[in-house]
């Protein structure tokens, strides 16, 4: 348990600093983008539409996650100070949300909804481990998704802030195989 602490006592001062310059290149791509920067959000064109479906179908993943944490929070299996990392972890996958629906709406596209029901293995659930592997599944998914999206984007912003969320779920994939006594970082390269 003490190990989870200062586990997530260290990620929060990492933590910070690497959202202090991913907010910086975030928010700048997002400020051009919702100001109607013409160059960046060019409605209508073939690049645009392509980067509207991409970015819906990013924002799908993040409302999903959203979701799942949720589940983990409400489930009683989290202790915590990794119910605390859970709910932070909520936060950031609801301004990933966000700026992603805000987004989509400035290049004229119309942002997915949250389904009205996740089907998450919930049968499955029955510790606090379970639910750390479930978030660190979902987050690896996130990683991979992101990391296949980034190169297809016609915007090269786009591209830059997608690549910023991309370091986010990656740093909590590799919190969460921390927690779990894995290895954080199984190898030098994502795929």
């Amino acid at each position: 348990m003490s190990f989870l602490i200062s586990l997530d006592d260290a990620a929060q001062g990492t933590r910070r600093s690497f959202l202090s310059r991913s907010g910086l290149l975030l928010s700048g791509a997002a400020v051009a983008l919702l100001a109607g920067e013409d160059a960046l959000a060019a409605k209508g064109d073939k690049s645009s539409d392509e980067d509207v479906r991409i970015l819906n179908t990013a924002l799908g993943a993040e409302l999903e996650a959203i979701a799942a944490y949720q589940l983990g929070a409400e489930s009683g299996l989290l202790q915590k100070p990794v119910l605390d990392l859970a709910v932070t972890f909520q936060g950031h996958h609801k301004e990933h949300a966000d700026i992603l629906a805000k987004t989509i709406g400035r290049l004229g596209g119309k942002a997915v909804s949250a389904k009205a029901k996740y089907t998450f293995p919930t049968e499955n659930l029955k510790s606090q481990a379970d639910v750390l592997r479930f978030a660190a599944a979902l987050e690896k998914g996130a990683v991979s998704a992101y990391l296949g999206a980034v190169p297809l984007f016609g915007n090269r912003e786009l591209a830059k802030a997608a690549a910023s969320i991309l370091g986010d779920e990656a740093m909590h994939w590799a919190v969460l195989r921390n927690a779990l006594g894995e290895a954080p970082v199984p190898s030098a390269f994502m795929s």
